[in-house]
């Protein structure tokens, strides 16, 4: 196993690394490497007949994959080369990696058609080409990869037919094909996929009316049709996706009514109606959505009106492209874009001094993994934070819904999302900031379940020299460390210390103030994944601050464990 990702790497990736002749984890990521056009590095790693596992991906290598690419041994894996400049059509050869379950090709610019060859991965399970410049059909070949589970090719300019074949493709549990250009009717057979969990074909030119079947898929959370052509009325049995928490059929041509089965959807968050031609009255179901936090049905020919209840401070949406001092403001920008709006309420005691310590540490914070602050809305009666919006919602919703899964890798890159954000604010700012409330609750997914820290309004900054400071703000019960909790005494190690139980709640779902921390977990590579988490919680959770681990070292330590558990998958 070779490891040099998430450094700053310059220069050609050595070709001698294919004399490694034992060599089977080899992973690059997120350098600043180089290489020729033809990528001869990846030639030299088909001498490593061994290699299970190849990720070069976040690297500026801006060259083109060559027939050689068909040269690795059956034994490879996982292919990783997302977000490298890649250019060129992808060989015909890449349909000689029988072995690959995983490939990700996204973030490039290649260009030409998605080769046939393709059926040849009949081991492929997740395969994805969003964000390139790929041209032509959806080949019918890809419906013959009976183990396909998500299939992403958003963001090409893709055109023609939905393939109807696809619904035969029972295995997929994420189907995601918007901004291209595809012009058919949704298949009515994509309903046969009863697992499926992520469905978006928005931004093309699909037209016909939607079809009935789509009420099939119960277990879908995400359902976008949004940016088409769809005319006619709305399936009422779409109403039948109890496990729905995001649907988005705006900028159609829908007529007639809101189905009044739509009230069922009680898992529902988000619901956008926007511009379309429905008319009639806002069914008084819609009061059942409890979850929802954002609704827009502006741009029909709507009555009525939805309540809903009050909150200490609550998530609300932009519809227009100004934002007024009001609580009731809802909507999208004139760009499409999303924003979520944190509105305070004034009348706690504490709001006013919240609000000013949000909006003093997130104006000059800048990183990957932290929510950005768009603006800010105040006077003497309204504050309120607009922020980047965050479609998946938070952790603890993932945690604890039950509809929603994370399985062990999404729940280790989650936890070394958060502690990269972390890691940036106790030792990449210019003074340290400790979070001082760091739970699930708090870390936020945004729509590629990358995790991102939110809410600053107990935040401590501390001054040149300072380790510590001392204050009477008391965070959430269960994540306080002992020294914060008994003395007041606030430093990144309280940080630590929360990060710690964090990582234990999301690895075994057990709250805090639960009795037990039980691992069900039966597969040994599992389970020992398990144990190094739980030995790094430990050690992030000792009763002596200075004993307790660094951001830095948690952080690299999961990034760590994840190389390995990746490694023992693939």
């Amino acid at each position: 196993m070779v490891d040099l990702s998430d450094n700053s790497f310059t220069g050609v990736i050595p070709e001698s690394l294919g004399n490694l002749e034992y060599l089977e984890v080899l992973n690059l990521e997120l350098n600043n490497f180089i290489s020729d056009s033809s990528l001869r590095f990846l030639t030299s790693l088909t001498d490593c007949r061994k290699l299970r596992a190849l990720r070069f991906n976040e690297n500026a290598l801006d060259g083109a994959l060559s027939a050689s690419v068909g040269n690795f041994s059956n034994l490879l894996q996982n292919f990783q080369g997302n977000g490298c400049k890649l250019k060129g059509v992808i060989p015909r050869e890449i349909g000689n990696l029988t072995g690959v379950i995983y490939m990700s090709l996204y973030k490039n610019e290649l260009t030409g058609h998605i080769p046939n060859t393709i059926q040849d991965m009949f081991n492929l399970q997740e395969f994805y080409l969003q964000s390139n410049e790929i041209e032509g059909a959806i080949p019918n070949v890809l419906c013959s990869l009976k183990d396909l589970g998500a299939l992403d090719l958003s963001g090409n300019h893709i055109s023609g037919l939905v393939p109807s074949c696809l619904g035969n493709v029972t295995s997929l549990r994420k189907l995601n094909l918007a901004y291209n250009m595809l012009n058919s009717r949704l298949p009515a057979n994509l309903g046969n996929l009863q697992d499926l969990i992520e469905f978006n074909v928005s931004s093309n030119s699909l037209s016909g009316h939607i079809p009935l079947e789509l009420g099939n898929l119960k277990t879908v959370t995400l359902f976008d049709l949004s940016k088409n052509y769809f005319p006619g009325k709305i399936p009422s049995t779409l109403g039948g996706l109890a496990e729905l928490a995001d649907l988005s059929l705006a900028h159609n041509r829908l007529d007639g009514a809101i189905p009044d089965s739509f009230g069922k959807m009680l898992s529902l968050e988000y619901l956008d109606l926007s511009y379309n031609n429905l008319s009639g009255e806002i069914p008084k179901s819609l009061e059942a959505l409890v979850y929802l936090k954002y609704m827009n049905f502006s741009f029909n020919k709507l009555s009525g009106e939805a309540k809903r209840k009050k909150s200490a401070y609550r998530f609300i949406y932009i519809v227009r492209d100004w934002i007024t001092p009001c609580q009731g403001s809802k909507g999208i920008l004139k760009d499409g874009t999303l924003l979520a709006v944190k509105v305070f309420n004034v009348q706690l005691e504490g709001a006013f001094k919240s609000f000013a310590m949000e909006c003093g540490i997130l104006r000059n914070l800048r990183h990957r993994n932290l929510t950005k602050v768009i603006t800010s809305c105040s006077n003497l009666d309204f504050k309120a934070l607009v922020l980047e919006y965050m479609p998946n919602g938070t952790l603890d919703k993932w945690l604890y819904s039950h509809n929603l899964f994370l399985n062990l890798l999404q729940r280790l890159d989650i936890m070394i999302d958060v502690a990269s954000a972390m890691d940036y604010l106790h030792n990449g700012y210019s003074t340290p900031i400790v979070h001082c409330d760091l739970k699930p609750s708090n870390a936020l997914l945004d729509q590629e379940m990358v995790g991102h820290g939110s809410d600053f309004g107990i935040a401590k900054l501390l001054d040149a020299g300072e380790a510590f400071v001392q204050t009477r703000t008391i965070a959430t019960i269960g994540y306080i460390a002992p020294e914060y909790g008994q003395d007041g005494i606030v430093s990144t190690s309280c940080d630590v210390y929360s990060f710690g139980i964090l990582m234990m709640e999301t690895f075994t779902r057990r709250r805090p103030s639960d009795e037990i921390f039980p691992g069900d977990e039966q597969i040994d590579a599992k389970m020992q994944c398990l144990l190094s988490i739980t030995e790094l919680a430990l050690s992030c959770t000792l009763v002596t601050p200075n004993a307790r681990t660094s951001m830095k070292d948690a952080l690299s330590t999961l990034q760590k464990i994840r190389l390995q558990l990746v490694s023992s998958q693939h």
